[in-house]
C-alpha cells in the first residue's frame, strides 16, 4: 500500500547520535504506551495533550488531528508494537498496524512529554560498525559438538567466500573413533546431530522463520533453497543470527515471538544444501543475507577440546561445548 507524504511526519529537536541500546527508558516506554492507547480509541484530543509545548506550537490542534486521522484511516489500529533501538535520540518502535507495517519513533522529553514524533514505512536498524557480537552468547546446543567449518581463512572455512557468511561455522556431532554417523551413515536417523535439540543463543525476536522443506538423503544436496529450514533472530542490539538446516516440520518457535536464551527452537536436520545433518550458524548486520553482511563471533564461557575459554570464536577442529547452560 502506498503511503502519501503527510502520512511520514517528523518534528525536531534530533541529536546526531546514533544509539543501539539494550533497554528502552521508562520515559519512552511509558510516552509510547499513552500514545498507543489513546490513538487506537481514537482520542487524539490525549495525544494533542500529552504534547509538548514545542510540538503543539509546530504542530497545531488541527494539523495534528488531521495527521492522526489521516494514519488511521490507512493504517487502522495498532495491533503489535515492540522497541528495536533508539535512532536520533528517537525510540524506535516496529509497529504492525491493522493495514500496514511501521516504524513509530517517539521523541520523549524529560517529563514524560512528546517531543517528536516521525511514522515512516519500517526499516530495520542498522549498525554500520557491528564488527562482532555486542550480545552475550552461548552455543546453540547442549552437547559437545565438532566445528567442521570455522576461522578466518578459506582453509579453515570455505564460507569466507560470501560476504554474509564469513564468519559462519558448520558443526556436527563425532563420536570417539571421530565419526558422525553410528553404522553407515546412509540414513539421517543414523547421524548423532539428527534430531539433536537446537537452542537459542541469545535473547532476540524471531525474525524470520522457514519450515517445511525435506530432509536430504545423505550425500545428495537440495541448492533450490540452500538454507533449508531456517529460523532468524534479531538481538537488541541489532544483530541477525541465523541458524539453518533445521529437521523438517520440528521448529518450534513463529515470527514475531521473542525467545530467551537456552530456549528451544527446533531440532537439527538435513535440509537445504546439507550433505548430512549439521547445524550451519552465524550472525550478520540485517536480516537479508542477500545483501548482509557477516559478524564475527565470539561466546563468552565455552569448553574448547575440554579446557574452559571465555571470550572465544571456534576454529575448525575444535570440540566445543557450553560450560553452563540454563536448563528448560
Amino acid at each position: 500500500m502506498k503511503i502519501v507524504p503527510y502520512l511520514i511526519f517528523i518534528l525536531f529537536f534530533l541529536k546526531t547520535d546514533l544509539c543501539f541500546a539494550q533497554t528502552e527508558k521508562e520515559v519512552s516506554r511509558l510516552a509510547a504506551t499513552q500514545f498507543e492507547l489513546a490513538y487506537n480509541r481514537g482520542d487524539f484530543e490525549a495525544i494533542f495533550e500529552n504534547f509538548s509545548l514545542e510540538m503543539q506550537r509546530a504542530l497545531p490542534w488541527t494539523e495534528a488531528q488531521k495527521f492522526l486521522i489521516g494514519l488511521r484511516s490507512q493504517s487502522g489500529n495498532i495491533l503489535k508494537r515492540s522497541f528495536v533501538g533508539y535512532e536520533k535520540s528517537y525510540a524506535s518502535y516496529k509497529t504492525q498496524f491493522e493495514r500496514n507495517l511501521l516504524t513509530l519513533n517517539i521523541f520523549s522529553t524529560e517529563d514524560g512529554k512528546i517531543g517528536g514524533l516521525l511514522v515512516k514505512p519500517f526499516e530495520p536498524l542498522v549498525n554500520p560498525r557491528l564488527e562482532r557480537n555486542l550480545s552475550p552468547l552461548i552455543l546453540p546446543f547442549r552437547e559437545e559438538w565438532h566445528v567442521v567449518w570455522g576461522g578466518d581463512t578459506k582453509e579453515q572455512n570455505y564460507h569466507i567466500e560470501n560476504q554474509a557468511q564469513k564468519h559462519a561455522f558448520d558443526m556436527v556431532m563425532r563420536d570417539q573413533r571421530g565419526l558422525s554417523f553410528k553404522t553407515n551413515g546412509i540414513t539421517n536417523e543414523d547421524y548423532y546431530a539428527f534430531g539433536r535439540d537446537i537452542i537459542a543463543p541469545c535473547e532476540g525476536e524471531v525474525v524470520l522463520v522457514v519450515d517445511g522443506i525435506k530432509d536430504n538423503e545423505p550425500g545428495v544436496l537440495n541448492p533450490t533453497y540452500v538454507p533449508g529450514n531456517t529460523v532468524i533472530l534479531r538481538t537488541s542490539k541489532q544483530e541477525y543470527i541465523v541458524l539453518a538446516h533445521f529437521k523438517q516440520h520440528s521448529i518450534l518457535v513463529k515470527q514475531g515471538q521473542s525467545v530467551r536464551q537456552g530456549d528451544p527452537l527446533g531440532l537439527c536436520g538435513n535440509s537445504g544444501n546439507s550433505s548430512e545433518p549439521h547445524l550451519h550458524f552465524h550472525m550478520q548486520n540485517i536480516e537479508d543475507m542477500n545483501r548482509a553482511t557477516g559478524v564475527k563471533i565470539f561466546f563468552e564461557n565455552v569448553g574448547v577440546n575440554e579446557t574452559p575459554r571465555q571470550n572465544y570464536s571456534p576454529l575448525r577442529g575444535d570440540k566445543v561445548k557450553n560450560i553452563t547452560v540454563r536448563k528448560r
